[in-house]
């Protein structure tokens, strides 16, 4: 057996000797994608980096891929950390998986192996300043053997045994769906290092065809994404299909639930112009406000604090479920993977795990004061009643100024 990790760099900080110490094992291999000269945490030397370098460095590695034995793969938008797993109290994140097996798993496992087999993947023995010691490796591995078995008796890992989810998984009952499935995954090219930030020189894998799906769709179109920047021409899209009949609904981030707030006032300036057309905008309360427990029975897009899950569905059939947010960066810098299914199975799921999501006591609703002014409001569940906020509801005073200053400097190709 043999494991291979590739861990994009732009946050890796002090976790180098901890990545180190996994390579260190004789069957498991660690690199690092598009990596800087300059190691450890954001300081001047890797500022200055930054900034003679920054086209390349901007070309970030934002895949979420597992492979097992070239027989089953998990695609999504889940990074690994105890936030994605509702594994930890405090700025949990709800995500969103597709585990896959046939064909596909072989077209992701090419994918992997081109990125890691790319002159952008580095192994992290290279800028480790010396190996491990066999006292560190031994100590090393001591306190992740005391760590894991912590996490096996934690009361986390009870509550997901006692998931239905957990169980099938446990007895290999877990039901699949057979339904043509297709990779969308972009190319590790990295540009060459500039001066000034521009888009990659590739075009995306997944935006074209995700564009041309939305473009034909007929009944409706559901959108989830944390992160969600549109601009002019997907504004012109969704409002083309609001024109013609087509449901259009958005599940995003409220600024309260937001982690990043530049981005939300990207996403701000194009609200009322969305409303206004039709198009129904749902925003994530930063804690759900259902039964007790809840969250941890269903492990679903309405657990967590921030939503972190991106999902496309067309006509209740055409689904795309990657790492890809609806946002300049993932559009044009990031390196991103989906998997698009043709499947009323998979369709009717996500659209139920809409309907949950949107739920007043779970998210916000958007809406116009009135159709002659651009003023907003927000409809969400307090105590269970249903009340009306006049401003971004939930959100601190500093956290609202900072996002409207934000909104007037934030340049938009970079959010």
């Amino acid at each position: 057996m043999r494991v291979r990790l590739l861990v994009d760099d732009l946050n890796i900080g002090d976790h180098e000797s901890d990545l180190a110490l996994l390579d260190a094992h004789p069957k498991l291999e660690v690199r690092l994608f598009n990596p800087f000269a300059a190691r450890g945490t954001w300081r001047l030397a890797r500022l200055l980096e930054w900034l003679g370098s920054t086209q390349r460095l901007d070309r970030r590695m934002h895949n979420k891929l597992w492979v097992a034995d070239g027989a089953v793969a998990v695609l999504g938008g889940r990074n690994l950390a105890d936030a994605y797993f509702s594994a930890t109290q405090q700025g949990d994140f709800a995500d969103l998986d597709v585990l896959a097996s046939g064909p596909v798993v072989a077209e992701t496992s090419r994918s992997f192996d081109a990125y890691w087999n790319s002159e952008a993947a580095v192994p992290i023995t290279a800028f480790a300043v010396a190996p491990p010691r066999p006292e560190d490796l031994q100590a090393g591995w001591a306190d992740l053997s005391a760590r894991t078995q912590l996490v096996r008796d934690s009361d986390y890992i009870r509550a997901l045994r006692a998931t239905a989810f957990g169980s099938m998984v446990r007895q290999a009952r877990l039901p699949l769906v057979a339904a043509p499935a297709q990779v969308l995954a972009d190319a590790p090219t990295l540009p060459p290092a500039a001066s000034t930030a521009e888009a990659a020189p590739d075009a995306s894998a997944i935006f074209p065809p995700l564009r041309r799906a939305v473009e034909q769709a007929q009944r409706e179109a559901t959108f989830v994404t944390p992160y969600f920047v549109p601009g002019p021409g997907t504004v012109q899209v969704l409002c083309g299909l609001v024109q013609r009949g087509v449901r259009v609904r958005i599940l995003t981030n409220s600024l309260a639930s937001t982690d990043v707030p530049l981005v939300h006032a990207g996403y701000a300036r194009y609200r009322p112009q969305l409303l206004a057309c039709g198009v129904a905008l749902h925003e994530l309360r930063p804690h759900a406000t259902g039964q007790a427990g809840s969250q941890i029975a269903r492990l679903g897009l309405s657990s967590g604090a921030s939503l972190h899950a991106k999902a496309v569905v067309i006509d209740g059939q055409t689904v795309f479920v990657g790492s890809m947010n609806l946002d300049p960066r993932s559009r044009g810098l990031n390196t991103e993977i989906a998997l698009r299914m043709d499947s009323l199975i998979l369709g009717a799921q996500l659209g139920r795990l809409f309907d949950e999501a949107t739920a007043l006591d779970q998210a916000f609703r958007v809406e116009r004061v009135d159709a002659n002014t651009a003023a907003l409001r927000w409809i969400g569940m307090e105590d269970g009643q249903q009340v009306a906020y006049a401003d971004e509801p939930l959100a601190s005073a500093w956290r609202r100024w900072v996002t409207r200053l934000l909104w007037s400097l934030a340049p938009e190709s970079l959010l």
